[in-house]
């Protein structure tokens, strides 16, 4: 057997993948947790210069994130049935909601997605979703996930890249190059977060730079980070990285967005430090992030911030860069669905963030990709007659 090793920390959904993964296909590893030991989050930064989890070493090559493309190589892929009723694209909250209504109906479905829980992972708390007063991001999708699994439903652990229709049967082809078939296709893709358009920004991405503090921010301990953005995500992250950050640097580029609830504890915490009206103009360092110049908008004047990690949350855009003209979008981007979730291309259904329903919040995107389903098995049941 190889030699496997997995460099994760407790709060990162990939991690939680990529060790499920592994006992899926009974590959035995050793787990270093890398959130609770200083010393060994600094043996995985100077194996791999990365910031970011999960790290994994199998005999000696080093595999950075969820590498769904190499596993399947090193440990082979499943086989997939001919074609299925149902294919999901995504599995956030609506994916996996849509998946579970399938099954239920007695569909056969597949969920095909980069990771399961979409947004909802970059969120340290959520406090309005009904049966809990308080509750992680990452936990409310575990408990989804375990919904589905316990449902046999399939999921496999890739990337999309495109979608094509032949008499009535839809085939969605991966990042891995596999294929997949089906009858009727829910996309549930969600959103895609925003980058800063910084020179060399592409360079620190998981070697200081990162889009999921909850995945990332125990590496930081005791260090200097900055935060760009203004609004619920930007704050929550603030907050919750100031009990384990040094000193935290909240950089806005107008003024804070928050809802009252998180702003009265945001004000009431000494070392974050906010820079209102400021961007960030320039990135430097040497194999991972040092410090960052933020520009006054006003003045154009600039100050140097000596930092170690960098966590952006200034917003998303939708995941439909392959749909555009597979399925109507309106101008944003969006995936234009009725009321039950059906498209402008019949079989094809959508729900959850990436389309143009107003409200980006789980407990929406849980009902619509339940809505989704059911019109997807409405449209089988006709089509069978």
């Amino acid at each position: 057997m190889p030699d496997v090793k997995v460099y994760s920390t407790k709060t990162c959904q990939y991690c939680r993948l990529l060790k499920a993964y592994l006992d899926r296909h009974k590959v035995p590893y050793t787990n270093i947790n890398v959130g609770e030991n200083v010393d060994l989050a600094k043996e995985m930064v100077e194996l791999s210069g990365q910031y970011g989890v999960p790290v994994s070493v199998i005999d000696g090559e080093i595999l950075l994130g969820f590498d769904t493309k190499r596993l399947n190589e090193l440990f082979g892929s499943e086989e997939a049935p001919g074609v299925y009723d149902v294919l999901i694209l995504g599995g956030g909250p609506a994916g996996l909601t849509a998946a579970m209504y399938s099954a239920r109906k007695m569909l056969s479905c597949m969920i095909v997605t980069e990771n399961i829980g979409g947004q909802a992972l970059e969120s340290w708390a959520i406090e309005n979703y009904m049966g809990f007063r308080v509750t992680t991001g990452g936990d409310l999708m575990q408990k989804f996930e375990e919904q589905v699994r316990g449902d046999n439903i399939r999921i496999e652990l890739d990337s999309v890249t495109s979608v094509v229709e032949n008499n009535g049967i839809f085939t969605v082809n991966t990042g891995s190059d596999q294929e997949f078939s089906a009858k009727a296709l829910i996309i549930t893709t969600g959103v895609k977060p925003r980058w800063l358009g910084v020179l060399d920004e592409e360079k620190y991405i998981g070697r200081g730079i990162s889009v999921c503090s909850t995945c990332d921010g125990p590496l930081f301990k005791d260090k200097n980070v900055a935060i760009v953005g203004g609004g619920n995500y930007a704050v929550t992250t603030a907050i919750e990285m100031s009990s384990i950050a040094k000193n935290v640097y909240l950089i806005v580029r107008s003024k804070v967005r928050a809802d009252e609830i998180y702003l009265k504890q945001y004000e009431e915490i000494e070392n974050i430090q906010t820079f209102t009206n400021y961007v960030v103009s320039e990135l430097s360092g040497d194999k991972t992030l040092k410090s960052i110049k933020i520009r006054n908008r006003e003045n154009n004047l600039e100050k140097e911030l000596k930092i170690n990690g960098l966590f952006l949350a200034i917003g998303h855009d939708p995941n439909t860069g392959f749909f555009n003209g597979f399925v109507n979008l309106n101008k944003n981007g969006e995936i234009i669905t009725d009321n039950n979730g059906r498209t402008s291309r019949p079989g094809v259904f959508a729900a959850g963030d990436v389309t143009d329903v107003e409200g980006k919040q789980v407990i929406i995107a849980a009902g619509e990709g339940s809505k989704a389903a059911l019109s997807a098995y409405a449209y089988l049941m006709k089509k069978g007659e």
